[in-house]
């Protein structure tokens, strides 16, 4: 991966998406609402992002386009 361009010392925050989404960012945290000492909510977080390429096949089937009524002027 290339790097900022020569003379300038500094990334753009596109850049900076770029080269954390071609890696891989996990976000992992905890919410826990409580009131008087008493758990009343908890929120477990974990999360990846990451940028899918063309050559990375999608973990789902392709769908048809859609030609509900009212859009080839047919009935259903």
């Amino acid at each position: 991966m290339a790097g900022p361009p020569a003379g300038r010392g500094e990334l753009s925050l596109l850049d900076v998406l770029d080269r954390l989404l071609a890696g891989g960012v996990v976000i992992a945290g905890d919410l826990t609402l409580r009131i008087a000492d008493v758990d009343l909510v908890r929120i477990d977080l974990h999360a990846l992002l990451a940028s899918v390429g063309g050559a990375v096949p999608a973990p789902w089937e392709p769908c048809e386009s859609f030609n509900g009524p009212g859009r080839d002027g047919g009935a259903p």
